[in-house]
């Protein structure tokens, strides 16, 4: 009985609820949403913002209903301003009120703790700035981007904590506090499924190193995802150019070791199988074109290892080629076939033509102080022209080539038709001006010190000026130069060079020489590869400080003389670098006449070239030569026109050890002709230490011989037989400077030689 009084009385109470409910529920909608219009629009809460604004940005005006999706999308409109922190809407009457309250506004931003990233640097990175609408999104945000930079920088054990400073007017100060941690390094790189490939091999082929004390001028030991990423692409090039075709990274995971001081790099790498090329094949449609003209061009062979490297080089040559045709748009493809069974794959090139496309024009941006023509002029393109890509990559090129900008981008665009390419290209300029200190030593010159300004492209018209100031043990210099690279707006380098020198040969040949002159030149390009340079020059060379003991044919010539020559100078090069060649082909000619007035008249030619090759990976074998002859134009030569060999070439001998010698004084007088080779295989060096250091092994041969009779009672040792040399050297591309040694042994001499055994420079430029 009392259970069911009990039942009843909740009933009750239910029920009550219910219609209570039912009753208050649609009055309070009712109240905002439905029924009736709006008479107002009032708006509360703004302090900066007008109420004029607020209401732009509702969905209903006075005279609307009250409809309930209108006032939700003005809501929502409200919110995605991000200038306020918070909107109500409520009604009294037929009036809607709509209350908000403002974000504050930014005073100031600051950073605290931050030593290895700058205050601007930050800056610029994150979002919020002073006098913009304060957000706690926005501040997340950019907590996130500061903590994103230094896991950039490698530091993931950084810490940001943004601090909010209320101020009167709702404004706030915002200050991140940095605690940017030790740097986090990579403590180990692991490979995971290489069988062909050590682990040590291909951790030479990623950018990403093994933390070590002798890395502190490198940032590669430290976690960037990025670069992880930049790796997986060398990992693939490189197994594609040694021939498997099938390689790929399953898998880079870095983790984070226990005491979260150090990250551990795995790469899991499928290998696959070894692939050869099978059979190369051309194939066109092009009238006119016979492709077996082209197989000259082909690199890939039948039978050599897959390298997709080489397939590259033959597609850029066969377009270079067909372009010689004449062939200005062709599009060149590779059909591969892949024999699994037999590890081979076919190509066919096959070249068609492509689609006939104009350059409309050619926009250059970036370029705040070099003026446009002088970035115009070495463009193999121009307005009008038939598009090729193998021109505008050597225009890129040649740009970069200026050493005027930091960074060279040349993209092509859509034109105004279908026909029509618009080149753009955006440049980067770098400073061109050069104030430099350097310092060092040479087992030839002794002790070197300069002081060199430059500046490379003056007042933007790529003009070259350089003074120069060198000081070593055994010689000085003073020169000053000059160049326009396009004389009188024409494919023509005229340049002026004024210098005075000071040459110690008390060692080698008992005197002193001074030289005091200048001269003007003339180069051109004859072309892409070719280069000749004219030259006149004019000097006075004094031989002086003659030791009393010297040889009779030194104390004969001691005095000043006036030297009037033109020379000429025909270069051909193709090497892939000036500094390191690795690939290519550098001859040079020249030959100068003396006798345009001055007290010396002679011929003199000499030539020199070398032959570089990369036999396999980064060793790189070389054949150089020269040779020179002089001869007086009915007089007798002097000893400062004369050749002197030996020092760095051949390796092996004392400047001037080979060649002429008075066997009374030990003197060396100089040769009428010479001639040196050298055979060499250059190769980098695994050492524990990531330095940029490369070996070689090298013969070094040469000769020079003959005098002028002379009526002057001296005996001679003179010998055209060839001097033979053997040795080792190692090269190393400092953080200080390049260092340069090399051990030279002479195995074939004569007995009056020179021999020096050690040879070495270093230096550098701050």
């Amino acid at each position: 009985m009392g259970r069911g009084r009990s039942f009843v009385i909740v009933l009750a109470c239910l029920l009550s609820a219910a219609a209570w409910l039912s009753i208050s529920a649609p009055s309070i909608a009712q109240s905002l949403l439905s029924g009736g219009r709006i008479d107002s629009i009032r708006v509360e809460g703004t302090q900066r913002i007008e109420a004029a604004t607020v209401r732009s940005y509702m969905r209903v005006n006075p005279g609307d209903p009250f409809d309930p999706v209108r006032l939700d999308r003005s809501l929502k409109n409200l919110f995605a301003t991000g200038l306020f922190a918070d909107v109500n809407l409520r009604r009294e009457g037929n009036v809607l009120i709509v209350v908000v309250a403002e974000n504050p506004i930014v005073n100031r931003i600051a950073f605290e703790g931050n030593r290895r990233i700058d205050d601007e640097t930050l800056q610029q990175e994150i979002e919020l700035r002073p006098r913009v609408v304060f957000t706690r999104t926005k501040v997340q945000s950019d907590t996130n981007r500061i903590l994103e930079i230094y896991r950039r920088s490698g530091r993931f054990a950084a810490t940001v904590e943004p601090k909010v400073i209320q101020l009167e007017q709702n404004r706030v100060d915002l200050a991140f506090e940095i605690s940017e941690g030790p740097l986090t390094s990579i403590r180990s790189i692991n490979f995971i499924g290489n069988k062909e490939f050590s682990d040590s091999t291909l951790r030479d082929e990623v950018t990403t190193s093994e933390a070590s004390f002798w890395n502190f001028f490198t940032n590669t030991d430290t976690y960037d995802p990025d670069r992880l990423t930049f790796d997986r692409e060398l990992l693939r090039r490189f197994y594609l150019n040694e021939g498997y075709a099938d390689f790929r990274v399953v898998s880079v995971v870095a983790e984070l070791t226990p005491d979260n001081q150090d990250f551990i790099v795995t790469f899991t790498v499928d290998e696959g199988p070894r692939y050869r090329f099978g059979v190369i094949g051309l194939e066109t449609t092009l009238r006119n074109l016979d492709p077996e003209t082209l197989r000259g061009e082909v690199t890939t062979f039948e039978g050599d290892w897959y390298d997709a490297s080489e397939v590259d080089k033959t597609i850029e040559a066969l377009t270079e080629a067909v372009g010689d045709f004449g062939f200005a748009f062709v599009d060149i493809r590779p059909r591969v076939q892949r024999d699994r069974e037999n590890l081979t794959i076919d190509i066919v090139f096959d070249i068609q033509e492509g689609p006939k496309v104009f350059v409309e024009r050619i926009d250059i941006e970036g370029n705040s102080r070099t003026l446009d023509r002088v970035i115009r002029r070495e463009f193999r393109l121009v307005e009008g022209d038939a598009f090729n890509t193998s021109k505008l990559r050597r225009s890129r090129q040649r740009v970069q080539n200026l050493g005027f900008f930091k960074t060279v981008t040349v993209e092509n665009e859509p034109g105004s038709a279908p026909d029509r390419t618009v080149v753009k290209v955006e440049v980067e300029e770098q400073s061109t001006g050069d104030l430099t200190f350097g310092a060092g030593f040479s087992s030839a010159d002794g002790p070197i010190g300069n002081i060199g300004i430059r500046e490379r492209n003056l007042l933007g018209r790529g003009q070259d000026l350089r003074l120069g100031f060198t000081l070593a043990g055994e010689a000085s210099e003073i020169d000053f130069s000059f160049t326009e690279p396009y004389f009188l707006d024409r494919n023509l380098a005229a340049g002026l060079d004024l210098f005075r020198t000071t040459d110690d040969r008390d060692d080698e040949s008992s005197f002193e020489e001074e030289r005091l002159g200048g001269s003007i030149r003339a180069g051109f390009n004859l072309t892409e590869n070719i280069r000749n340079v004219v030259r006149y020059t004019i000097e006075n060379r004094d031989i002086t400080d003659v030791d009393s003991d010297a040889s009779l044919l030194v104390r004969s010539e001691k005095g000043a003389t006036l030297r009037s020559s033109v020379s000429n100078e025909l270069t051909y090069d193709s090497r892939d670098s000036r500094f390191d060649p690795r690939e290519g082909i550098i001859g040079r000619l020249r030959t100068e006449v003396a006798g345009l007035g001055g007290d010396v008249e002679f011929l003199k030619t000499s030539v020199n070239g070398g032959y570089f090759y990369t036999i396999f990976e980064d060793y790189t074998a070389s054949l150089r030569g020269s040779a020179g002859t002089i001869v007086g134009l009915g007089e007798d030569t002097r000893i400062s026109d004369r050749f002197f060999r030996g020092g760095n070439n051949p390796r092996g001998f004392e400047f001037g050890g080979i060649g002429p010698r008075d066997r009374t004084t030990g003197d060396a007088l100089g040769g009428k002709h010479f001639y040196t080779g050298t055979v060499e295989m250059s190769f980098p060096m695994s050492l524990p230490f990531d330095l940029d250091v490369r070996g070689r092994l090298f013969t070094d041969f040469g000769a020079a011989w003959d005098l002028d009779e002379n009526s002057i009672p001296v005996v001679v040792e003179d010998s055209s037989s060839p001097r033979v040399t053997v040795g080792t050297g190692v090269s190393w591309n400092s953080p200080f400077g390049p260092v340069i040694l090399d051990l030279g042994f002479a195995v074939v001499k004569e007995d009056f030689d020179e021999t020096e055994i050690l040879s070495f420079s270093f230096g550098t430029q701050f």
